[in-house]
This record gives C-alpha cells, sequence and structure tokens, in this order.
C-alpha cells in the first residue's frame, strides 16, 4: 500500500539492525523503498545500487549532494554515468540478484542547499547542472534537494530558473523530496512537471506552510517518504528514522486533507510507479 520514496538505508545507522528494518518495512506494508545513493564522494556513488542488488523492493538513486559538490570531479561525473546508463545500475558483483530489474531509477538527491554552505553556492549550481545533463541523456528523473538560507528565497528561485531552463524541456520530471516550502512554492514546482514528496515534518506543530502545502498539492502529484535515519514523524520523533514510520506521514496528510489512509497510500504509490516505470 505505500513506498518510501526516500531513505538513506545504506548509511551505517543501519549497519546493525538493515534486514530487521526492512522486515519491520514489509510488515506496516511498505512495498518498495528508493534508497539515496550519494555516499561521501567519487568511488562511494553505488552505495544504493549495491544494496538495491541485494534485496526485491529496493531501487535506487545516485548523485551528488549539494553538501558535497566542491568534491564533484570527472570522476564523480563518470560513476554516475556508469550507473544509470547501465540497466542494472554496474551491479559490481556480477549476475542479476534481482532479476536484471533496473535499479537505478532517478538522479539524485541534487540540487542547492543554501542553509548550510558546505559549498559556496556558484559551485553548487554548476554541478546542478552538470548532473541534470547527464539525467537528460539517461533519461531518468531526478530527485531534488532545495533548502534555502534562513529569511530568504534564493534557493528556491535559483532553483526554480535553472529547472526551468536546464530541465522542465526534458519532459522526464523528478521529485521535490522533503518539501519545506509553501502552497505557492509547491504549485510552480507543480507547474514544472514535477511531484511533492512530504516527509515526517509535515507533522511537527510548527510546520504550517507544509501543512498548508500538503492540503493543496493534488493527490495525484504527491508521494511520501522518511528521508531515514532523519525527521522521523510524530508519534516517534526523536527516534531514528525508518521506511515503516511512511505510515505515519500518510496518515497525518490523510487526516489533513479529510480522506483515508489508504486513499493516500493508494494514490502515492501509484504516482511513484508512473514516475518510475516500475
Amino acid at each position: 500500500m505505500f513506498i518510501d520514496s526516500h531513505a538513506h538505508l545504506e548509511g551505517p545507522k543501519f549497519d546493525a539492525d538493515r534486514a530487521e528494518v526492512l522486515a519491520r518495512a514489509r510488515a506496516a506494508g511498505v512495498e518498495a523503498i528508493l534508497c539515496i545513493g550519494n555516499g561521501t564522494g567519487a568511488g562511494t556513488l553505488d552505495c544504493a545500487a549495491r544494496l538495491a542488488a541485494q534485496h526485491e523492493g529496493i531501487y535506487a538513486s545516485t548523485g551528488v549532494h549539494p553538501h558535497e559538490a566542491k568534491l564533484a570531479d570527472a570522476g564523480s561525473y563518470a560513476e554516475i554515468e556508469r550507473l544509470v546508463f547501465n540497466p542494472t545500475g554496474g551491479n559490481p558483483t556480477g549476475g542479476n540478484p534481482t532479476g536484471g530489474r533496473r535499479q537505478v531509477i532517478a538522479v539524485g538527491e541534487i540540487g542547492l542547499d543554501y542553509f548550510y554552505k558546505h559549498s559556496e553556492p556558484e559551485v553548487q549550481q554548476q554541478v546542478f547542472i552538470r548532473q541534470m545533463d547527464i539525467a537528460r541523456a539517461a533519461k531518468l528523473p531526478v530527485i531534488l534537494h532545495i533548502r534555502p538560507a534562513v529569511d530568504s528565497n534564493a534557493a528556491w528561485e535559483d532553483a526554480f530558473r535553472l529547472l526551468r531552463e536546464h530541465w522542465q524541456p526534458t519532459g522526464l520530471g523528478g521529485i521535490f523530496h522533503c518539501f519545506t516550502g509553501n502552497a505557492e512554492q509547491a504549485q510552480r514546482a507543480l507547474d514544472l512537471g514535477l511531484l511533492i514528496s512530504f516527509a515526517g515534518v509535515v507533522t511537527f506543530p510548527k510546520s504550517a506552510d507544509i501543512q498548508a502545502a500538503a492540503r493543496a498539492v493534488p493527490l495525484d502529484r504527491m508521494l511520501i517518504e522518511t528521508d531515514s535515519p532523519y525527521l522521523a514523524p510524530a508519534p516517534h520523533r526523536g527516534q531514528r528514522n525508518e521506511p515503516a514510520f511512511v505510515v505515519e506521514t500518510a496518515r497525518y496528510i490523510a487526516e489533513l486533507r479529510g480522506v483515508s489512509i489508504e486513499e493516500v497510500g493508494s494514490a502515492t504509490t501509484l504516482n511513484f510507479r508512473r514516475l518510475f516505470r516500475t
């Protein structure tokens, strides 16, 4: 009934009990998970692909996060290209443990983060454009990380401009992951042909703008995610997040919209499968 469209399951916080985490997700009704493959730089961008190669129901992305944009080099781009142009993500183990299905289904998370500015905005923009070029050539959607600085909309404005120039014409679509904007910004993203994904932050008491966006975004343009291990939704706030908790985000959005949790789960699952053709 549910798909977690964004989780960082490859990280060390899941090393001790990853199998149990996946079992709990299945028991909760989570039928698929998109594992995000940013790694820690060149040579590690296959981290999610390796996990997807081992498990049915797990898909992978690959890309350089805006935090690490300053580390992007020719080796990084070559690694992304190897992963996205190989039907099974360039499985390093050989063989087809998942039946030869495509494992790497998106480029991401990529974008702009002006909140922390671990990399300079100009560098982030250059790396963002380069990765959109790779995604366009591979005919894959993008997963977007857009986080503005406090009291500034510059990241939003730069992102909308770059997407309008470099991505919208492709018609390939993508996801505004862990959406933290308002209803107007959500509409601008929808106008670019993108989906909006809501994470556990929508359940936080001070998230009025995000909640308004969750009411406004059409159900057929919405996804849900955990962003595990971060941002656990109520009633799990403060705990390590995990894919099973995506059900609580679906429940909260259903209550916001006055619909059933089954309707939210069914719609968001269909939207995911339509976007990624899975």
